[in-house]
């Protein structure tokens, strides 16, 4: 089972939102915090990426170039701009041509082209996932030679559909934006060395620790215990819940119900699986024994989470 892919879908609650970006200088853009992660991918030209005044954001200035791509890990608010001393606008003119896959902003004057495609996934932060929480709040991926290059081949193809659109790209440009979250996840988690890596960027790569997680993650209703797990990673018991703990953070147990209150969830807010039906697909043996569990993680109870998630 792909850890990485099940975390992140776990979190997934709608299709990411996305623009291309036009700037003129000299020109700035005031981007306010969002629900989710947010993203950019410079196409052409440069950029910087500032701290937003009176936010919780970026605390640095950085400087982009062209293929360059930035993942704020909690949609922070920042600033976009040509130049750290450019006047900064809250907003710029939209635009949506029938032929074009996404929408496009436009501002500044009539200097140096910057062209963008910013954007949003739409994920639960209410109860991350630990894999993201253990992220940095921005990531910045720079353009180099040989790095990276599932990443740059998805950002040379959007940069491509996006400049000069064709039949099939109203379908093409959504999936590459859906799966660049994947991988500008596996360039960073691929570039943290492999004698310092700590927590799950070691975890997706020690052997032992990621084979229990995919035996949770393929089966969270079989009936693990520290010591089938142990088995399945081949390490003694004591010797895998320390070692399982120190990357993943918490306990296999404990992370064993986290990821079945997860699965749980997801089912409750995505289909009208019976509640018998989830129980079942997350180890519990009765609509009882998952209501209470469910109740002890999330405050209420499983039909009540799902009317609610619903309405909202």
């Amino acid at each position: 089972m792909d850890v990485l892919t099940e975390a992140l879908g776990s979190m997934r609650t709608g299709q990411p939102a996305s623009v291309r970006t036009e700037g003129r200088a000299p020109w700035g853009l005031r981007l306010a915090p969002v629900p989710g992660a947010s993203f950019h991918v410079v196409l052409q030209g440069t950029c910087w990426l500032l701290p937003g005044e009176g936010t919780a954001g970026p605390t640095e200035s950085i400087a982009l170039g062209p293929g360059d791509v930035v993942f704020l890990r909690d949609g922070r608010g920042h600033v976009l701009a040509d130049h750290p001393s450019s006047p900064v606008a809250e907003s710029g003119t939209t635009s949506c041509h029938p032929d074009a896959p996404i929408g496009t902003l436009s501002l500044g004057g009539d200097g140096a082209r910057t062209s963008l495609l910013c954007g949003a996934y739409h994920l639960d932060q209410g109860r991350p996932h630990p894999l993201l929480g253990q992220l940095p709040a921005l990531i910045h991926l720079p353009a180099r030679p040989g790095a990276y290059p599932e990443l740059t081949a998805a950002v040379q193809l959007l940069g491509r559909e996006l400049e000069n659109p064709r039949i099939g790209s109203h379908g093409i440009v959504p999936l590459l934006i859906d799966s660049l979250l994947l991988y500008i996840l596996r360039a960073w988690l691929d570039e943290q060395p492999a004698d310092t890596a700590c927590g799950w960027a070691a975890a997706l790569r020690d052997r032992a620790v990621a084979s229990a997680l995919s035996a949770i993650h393929d089966d969270p209703s079989a009936p693990w215990t520290v010591a089938s797990l142990a088995d399945r990673a081949g390490l003694s018991r004591a010797g895998f819940a320390r070692r399982f703990a120190e990357q993943v953070g918490e306990p296999p147990l404990a992370y064993l119900t986290r990821w079945r209150m997860t699965t749980a969830a997801k089912l409750l807010r995505e289909s009208d699986t019976p509640l018998s039906i989830v129980a079942d697909r997350t180890g519990y043996g009765s609509e009882y024994a998952l209501g209470k569990a469910f109740k002890r993680e999330y405050g209420q109870a499983p039909g009540s989470y799902r009317r609610q998630s619903r309405a909202a």
